[in-house]
């Protein structure tokens, strides 16, 4: 098993959200998150006043898959989530070992 978190725009994520749907995914933790990555930030003026905004809302998506559906599940992920601007956001994936239901007690690929 594989976790897939995926650092957004906030303004991609309906659009996100809604392809993983379409493909058979619903399954989904969001969190808004602030940072920066090599974009530091932006420029911005408010009421004639120039300011630096450099810790950006973002928003972050978690999904736990099964190693055979990482591939397609970043592929839905790239194509809905790029703008092609800096600032589109980046993905990782890491291994899951173990994920347990807690309802059920299910274990492994069933409680996914």
């Amino acid at each position: 098993m594989k976790k897939i978190e995926a650092i957004v725009r906030p303004e991609r994520v309906s659009v996100v959200r809604k392809a993983l749907e379409e493909v058979g995914y619903p399954g989904i933790t969001i969190t808004d998150v602030r940072g920066h990555g090599a974009q530091k930030g932006s420029v911005q003026h408010y009421r004639g006043t120039e300011f630096v905004v450099d810790i950006l809302h973002k928003v972050k998506l978690e999904l736990v898959v099964d190693d055979s559906a990482v591939e397609k599940i970043t592929k839905v992920i790239i194509d809905n989530a790029r703008t092609g601007a800096v600032g589109d956001g980046k993905i990782f994936v890491s291994t899951i070992d173990e994920v347990i239901r807690v309802r059920t007690g299910e274990s492994g690929a069933k409680a996914i």
